[in-house]
């Protein structure tokens, strides 16, 4: 049985914890006494409730301590790991590399050797603005530098006047944030969101590669011997500036000027990283004479790389080294460098040149890291991704064709037929853009800067044409025409295509989609890369947003299999790519247990999944938590892809889950289906006042449209968080278990019960909709459903609701046999430290709800906006 239970702090950690929760509750209340005496008298006697007349400044502190304790909480989950290393080994700490490999049996050990020895271990996370972190950049800074002033009281060597120091730096961090402000008053440009995404790498994820690279090398040295290959497993992604799926907003220009801007950014870090270098490499060629070879190719860097190779030996004699080293940071600098490939050569020469002269200590802590930085994240930080929506290509698709005559219908059989003969061709008639629409213009001058970019000295730049909302074959094939319209040419086009299978009905639909594609010669040679893999993406939002989360958690895994045994037959192997989001209704579980719930046989090897808005904030705003998370995510892939590819199908189990996906999803559609359903979601959630809060440039509807159909799933569950119904996350759960087990008697019981001990992702379903059953909060949702004009349509929806989750509640204590959350001690103890001055956000937003929609005052929207930023700090994330 796969044990979930939490793990108790160590008696040290819960001493510790106490003493920095007082040290930065204690700034905190100093800073409210200076800038809002009432609200900290109000803090200090617990007041329950707040005086409207103050809530803007109530809000306010109630956002900086939920932030506050959220700093707290890493720094301790940190410090925790570092203490179990400090006292035992790294095999002791949880999610680390040496874990993975001491916790291994022989059969699995030889299977990740394996993986590690052909370098088929390959993470990608993805970084998005969807939805972007609501905190500005300049707070993320302020949250940054509190964090590390509490790593630097961990140290106990301060004097009392250098600790008294640090608790004044603390408080003025905290008065910092008071006085900037958590909201942002204008909606982001996509240049802040592109320069809030490579703020992570400035930050932290840069300096977080190189500790990732040292504990793998530790890790396999240890358990495989020194000399064992170790190539890079590490590649990131970005969505930002490269994903105009219903943001009209990011243009060709746009997704250039993201490119420049990464690229930019990583030549300024690789020109400091190597000046620091220069300064270090004083060896002098008279102390420690070069062998020949070194020599020679050192010399060759100088006299290829640098401006001026005469005055850089000049101003450097007798120290080749540091010539070398200055020449190669000059070459940087200027753009000199074709490919990757040649700076990392050069590099490479530097490190055999200081291990030639037996200096493998300066080769290892200075060029080393180096290099490492530079496999990972070459000189565009990340491959930006470019992601449209399938019905932008069919229009553009039916636009190009109506400007040389007659278009078919699309989709139509004539539709199909013209695609895959046009395919087929060798030679295709030139569109000048002009005579195509500004829509369908802007897309093929995306696809002509895709060929620029695929076909220039960084091919990685751009990463591949994500197709959302993918459902047929069709919608593939006529991005691959559009593509050789756009100049890819003919019999292999080196742009890959993603197809991302959101809804439910798509994700049964998938492997006869992707058959179909691959009857099509270009778009198999096209689809499938060097190693025989094809790259699915899977939409986890969308899916629940339309069949609810049992029913979307099943499909997820059981599309998975389904797609891996299809391409079996054709010799391939899937790499899936998880749109994963913060919360549980948009696939937020826990890293390592979410990894082990992927059914067996659809790792292989590599992972890509996204990183989203909060969660990147929450995972990589900081060096230690980044390299932490990084190795979690590395390390689980390892763990997972080197158990047995296949395990024997237990017709019960599958029996169980399709029998409880199925009556989930009905529970939970007729709900939605219910006709007063729309009314009640738009009136007792803030759902369309969240474009008052400035949280991104994307619009909250995809095409305009005011229909559930169309709504984005981050608003769906932002809305269901905000009211505290959470019914995204758990709502048809208790139905299907109580069906089930009216139907099949104590036999069912005891199947659900066997499930649960036995099934990773049976398992996991279970402690989500726990956790989300915690969260859910009836007693102020039903302050929200009060905001309903239709009282009788209000009734009906609300005491569905609370029938539902009592029948949930019920279902898991007869699953676990004890009481909701009690398994969960430590999210329970978070959840509640935070419950009472959430109630009183809560009743400040229903409040606000009321006199905005019967007055829109403009002081009342920005209170609005503040609850819901102060309500989401509160949860832990926007949804």
């Amino acid at each position: 049985m796969q044990a979930a239970a939490e793990t108790a702090p160590s008696a040290d950690a819960t001493v510790y914890a106490a003493e920095v929760h007082a040290r930065l509750r204690s700034a905190w209340l100093r800073v409210l006494r200076r800038r809002a005496p009432a609200v900290a008298r109000a803090v200090e006697s617990g007041a329950e409730r707040w005086d409207e007349t103050a809530y803007a400044e109530h809000l306010q502190a109630a956002t900086i301590w939920f932030h506050l304790q959220q700093i707290m909480d890493e720094n301790l989950a940190i410090r925790e790991a570092r203490q179990a290393e400090r006292s035992g080994a790294a095999r002791d700490v949880p999610g680390s590399f040496a874990r993975a490999l001491a916790d291994a049996d022989p059969d699995t050990r030889r299977e990740m050797r394996r993986l590690l020895a052909e370098a088929k271990l390959s993470v990608g996370p993805t970084i998005t603005a969807h939805p972007t972190e609501a905190k500005r950049v300049s707070v993320m800074e302020i949250h940054r530098r509190i964090y590390r002033h509490l790593v630097q009281f961990e140290s106990r060597r301060w004097s009392p006047q250098e600790e008294t120091r640090l608790e004044q730096r603390l408080e003025m961090e905290i008065d910092l944030l008071w006085l900037t402000g958590e909201l942002r008053m204008e909606r982001p440009t996509l240049a802040a969101e592109i320069d809030w995404g490579l703020q992570f790498y400035r930050t932290s994820l840069i300096a977080a590669v190189p500790r990732l690279y040292e504990r793998y090398r530790s890790a396999i040295e240890a358990e495989f011997g020194a000399g064992f290959p170790g190539t890079a497993c590490l590649k990131f992604h970005s969505w930002i500036g490269g994903d105009r799926d219903g943001n009209p907003n990011v243009t060709a220009e746009v997704t250039r000027m993201a490119l420049e801007r990464s690229r930019d950014m990583m030549r300024g870090v690789y020109v400091a990283a190597l000046d620091e270098i220069v300064q270090r490499l004083s060896l002098s060629d008279r102390l420690v004479p070069v062998p020949p070879a070194e020599r020679a190719a050192l010399e060759r860097i100088v006299t290829r790389r640098a401006d001026d190779p005469a005055a850089c030996a000049q101003r450097n004699p007798n120290e080749l080294f540091r010539q070398a080293a200055a020449a190669i940071a000059q070459a940087v600098a200027a753009g000199r460098y074709a490919h990757v490939a040649d700076f990392i050569a050069d590099l490479e020469t530097l490190d055999r040149g200081l291990q030639a002269i037996d200096a493998g200590l300066l080769a290892d802590l200075l060029v080393r890291p180096l290099i490492w930085q530079v496999n990972v994240f070459g000189f565009r930080a990340h491959t930006l991704d470019i992601r449209q929506n399938s019905e932008v290509v069919t229009r553009t698709l039916r636009d190009l064709w109506q400007a040389t005559g007659e278009a078919p219908e699309p989709l139509s059989p004539a539709w199909s037929a013209r695609l895959r003969a046009e395919l087929g061709k060798p030679d295709l008639p030139y569109v000048a853009r002009e005579r195509l629409g500004p829509e369908a213009a802007e897309l093929m001058a995306l696809l002509e800067l895709m060929r620029e970019i695929r076909s220039g000295a960084d091919p990685q730049a751009i990463g591949p044409f994500i197709l959302s909302m993918t459902r047929s074959a069709d919608d593939l094939l006529a991005v691959y025409l559009l593509a050789r319209y756009a100049g890819f040419g003919a019999e292999r086009l080196p742009l890959k295509v993603v197809p991302l299978f959101e809804t439910i009905e798509d994700l049964r639909a998938a492997p006869a989609v992707l058959r179909d594609v691959l009857e099509v010669p270009v778009a198999a040679r096209s689809l499938r890369d060097g190693s025989g893999q094809i790259e699915i993406m899977l939409g986890y939002s969308d899916s629940n947003k339309d069949g609810g989360f049992v029913c979307s958690t099943w499909s997820l895994d059981r599309a998975q299999r389904a797609i891996t045994r299809a391409l079996a037959r054709s010799g391939l192997k899937p790499v899936f790519f998880h749109g994963r989001g913060g919360s549980v209704s948009r696939g937020g579980a826990p890293t390592e247990r979410a990894i082990a719930a992927q059914p067996r046989g659809t790792l292989n090897g590599a992972l890509r999944l996204t990183e989203q808005g909060e969660v990147v904030t929450a995972r990589y705003a900081n060096t230690g938590t980044a390299a932490a998370q990084l190795e979690l995510l590395a390390s689980s892939v390892l763990r997972h892809s080197a158990q047995p590819a296949f395990e024997a199908v237990d017709p019960e189990a599958e029996d169980v889950m399709e029998t409880l996906s199925s009556l989930s999803q009905t529970r939970y559609q007729t709900l939605l289906q219910h006709p007063a359903f729309l009314d009640y979601f738009n009136q007792a959630s803030p759902v369309n006042e969240l474009a008052l809060l400035r949280i991104g440039s994307r619009p909250a509807r995809r095409f305009g449209a005011q229909s559930l159909s169309d709504l984005r799933a981050i608003p769906w569950v932002f809305a269901w968080s905000q009211n505290r119904h959470m019914i995204s996350s758990w709502y048809g759960f208790g139905s299907a278990v109580e069906d089930f087990c009216t139907v099949r008697g104590e036999r069912g019981s005891a199947q659900l019960r066997k499930l649960f001990d036995r099934m990773p992702l049976f398992r996991l379903i279970v402690d989500e909709v726990e956790k989300s059953l915690v969260l859910a909060r009836l007693d102020i949702a039903e302050d929200y459903a009060a905001l309903v004009d239709d009282r009788a349509g209000a009734e009906a929806i609300f005491s569905r609701i609370g029938a539902e989750h009592g029948r949930s509640c019920k279902a898991i204590e007869m699953l676990t046999g004890q009481g909701i959350g009690v398994r969960f001690p430590n999210f329970l103890t978070r959840v509640a430290r935070n419950d009472g001055t959430l109630r009183a956000a809560h009743a400040a937003q229903i409040g606000l709800l009321g006199a905005l929609r019967a007055d829109p005052a403009q002081d009342r929207r920005i209170r609005l906006m503040q609850t819901m930023n102060c309500i989401s700090a509160g949860l832990g994330w926007t949804g």
